[in-house]
């Protein structure tokens, strides 16, 4: 159980890559953390699951078929919920394990609390697997750990003996205390009589102290208390000391010392080190007894918090998106090698969720295959016709397809990439010391230092921000970079000349990912949003915007031309 995990099958490496800092911001993953959940701890939890990036088939089907379960069953979402808040509280649980100082019974108790809630985790989980038809591989083998704890940890024994445990504790209402004196009636040393059942009575104890002095019956003679209680002095050699069952050990009581002047009387302290020792005794006692039932591999339960969390959260906000019409599907997985990705009615996730958050957008779906025919394209259209959206909704839906999460879109095939890497316009803060071209080209060639024939690369607007001769002249060959590694990409840009070049770049670079011109559509002046292969528009696309809004030449000119009819 100490190894198992909702996230990597048993038989998996756990090998993954780290998103990139820039990549996690230009996914807008934080943004996706606050939809999620509201908090800090749980979207850091999160966080982490989502930027180690897995391309092992078996592992990203195991986790899509275990994310079915949470999203097929409410039922099951709700009852982890409820234990995710209970493991939270017994999160410090194993640090009992390894205190060997602690020696109030307070401690002991609260402790004793600790475990019996761990005891009702356990049961709580076992009925509520066990009462659904779960159907993936790790659910399953959850429920069997969860059942195997649940029989071969003697939980009923265990259950019984904090019972006892309680019991005993809620019956110690007092201790007797046996103390030596001095011929000056100063206490020499003290220890413990008897752990008792009842409280003392309120009787004067200075009157009945003083009452043997006025008869010598009420003095007894000797020292023997057997027919009281066993003595149990402070700081014994050995002790087997547990409450209920006391037994004498050799005696070695707690010394105190007088102040031969002033008589001072520290009978306070050496009470309250005698009683700490007996409780100590009795503590260490009652831990090495539990210890005989507790399966420390029971714990690894507190061990998937994360990925419980991680689970119930996405699974809560699908459900919320497919109530809005929107589909929402558990991606097909093939084999890494293929490099092959197809996509039906893709859309940015981030609109659905502000439409989830209230906003009435229209959002628009597109389709687009990653395949031999065409693994780079170079994406031109006007501003703000959608490039940066679909840009982004190809990595989104990547980045959830291998955290095993459905994705934004009717139906999906997926080869797994080994990393996603972007390169999006950086805050002007961040290219004072190297200028914008030479902080982008930086940028540039970490990712190609990094990138492989199964990364997946979004560049969008790349070097847009230098002369337009300069740009063309990096792009054109970070394309070529691309098609010779065999990435996968799309790179979407105002440089309609580049979009020109994708025959003579294919024609003239070694490399066996194709490039394609794909535009975002237009029609009649309207942005449709519409993604679709196509040669660059160019200045068809500003002359469709132009005359819609009447700043065409031939319509200014016929507009003057009519105010100076009419002035006339």
């Amino acid at each position: 159980m100490e190894n198992f995990s909702l996230l990597y099958p048993e038989s998996s490496d756990r090998r993954f890559k780290t998103l990139t800092d820039e990549a996690v911001n230009d996914l807008s993953v934080d943004f996706l953390l606050d939809a999620l959940t509201e908090e800090v701890y749980e979207k850091n939890l999160i966080r982490k699951i989502m930027t180690q990036i897995t391309d092992d088939k078996e592992t990203i089907s195991y986790r899509r078929d275990i994310f079915d379960d949470f999203l097929r069953y409410p039922e099951l979402r709700k009852e982890l919920s409820e234990l995710v808040v209970r493991l939270a509280d017994l999160r410090e649980i194993e640090r009992f394990q390894k205190d060997q100082e602690a020696s109030s019974l307070w401690l002991l108790i609260n402790r004793l609390r600790e475990i019996d809630e761990y005891v009702s985790c356990i049961t709580s989980i076992k009925n509520t697997l066990e009462s659904i038809d779960i159907h993936s591989d790790g659910m399953k083998q959850l429920r069997h750990n969860v059942t195997d704890i649940y029989n071969g940890s003697g939980f009923d024994e265990l259950k019984k003996d904090i019972d006892e445990t309680f019991d005993k504790a809620r019956r110690l209402k007092s201790i007797t205390i046996g103390v030596n004196l001095d011929s000056l009636l100063r206490p020499k040393n003290a220890g413990v009589l008897s752990l008792n059942d009842t409280e003392f009575g309120k009787p004067g104890l200075m009157r009945h102290f003083l009452r043997f002095t006025d008869g010598e019956d009420d003095l007894r003679h000797g020292n023997d208390v057997s027919n009281i209680k066993n003595f149990h002095p402070a700081n014994p050699v050995s002790s087997n000391v547990i409450i209920g069952s006391y037994q004498q050990s050799a005696t070695h009581n707690v010394h105190i010392e007088t102040n031969d002047i002033t008589g001072a009387d520290p009978l306070s302290d050496a009470l309250k080190k005698s009683v700490t020792d007996i409780l100590k005794r009795t503590v260490k006692d009652i831990k090495s007894t539990l210890k005989k039932y507790i399966n420390i591999s029971g714990y690894a339960l507190i061990n998937l918090m994360p990925e419980i969390i991680f689970y119930i959260r996405w699974a809560e906000l699908v459900d919320k998106i497919t109530a809005l019409g929107m589909p929402m599907c558990k991606a097909e997985i093939i084999d890494a090698d293929e490099r092959y990705c197809s996509f039906k009615e893709i859309y940015n996730l981030k609109l659905a969720i502000k439409n989830v958050q209230g906003d009435n957008i229209d959002i628009i779906r597109n389709d687009v295959d990653f395949d031999d025919n065409h693994r780079i394209y170079i994406l031109t259209g006007p501003n703000r016709g959608g490039k940066t959206i679909f840009t982004q909704a190809v990595g989104l839906a990547m980045l959830l397809s291998q955290c095993g999460i459905y994705i934004p879109a009717k139906s999906a095939v997926i080869s797994p990439c080994d990393n996603i890497y972007t390169h999006f316009p950086a805050d002007e803060n961040d290219t004072v010391d190297l200028g914008r071209l030479g902080e982008e080209s930086q940028r540039l060639a970490h990712i190609f230092d990094a990138a492989t024939d199964r990364s997946f690369l979004l560049l969008n607007e790349s070097l847009a921000t230098t002369n337009v001769a300069e740009g063309l002249f990096i792009a054109n060959d970070v394309v070529k970079a691309m098609r010779y590694i065999g990435t996968r990409a799309v790179f979407n840009t105002h440089m309609h000349e580049l979009a020109r070049r994708v025959d003579e770049i294919n024609e003239n670079t070694e490399g066996n990912s194709v490039v394609a011109s794909m535009i975002t559509g237009v029609h009649d002046g309207q942005r449709s949003f519409k993604v679709i292969l196509a040669p660059p528009q160019g200045v068809s696309y500003a002359r469709d915007i132009a005359k819609k809004y009447g700043v065409t030449f031939e319509q200014i000119k016929d507009s003057l031309d009519g105010q100076d009819v009419v002035q006339n």
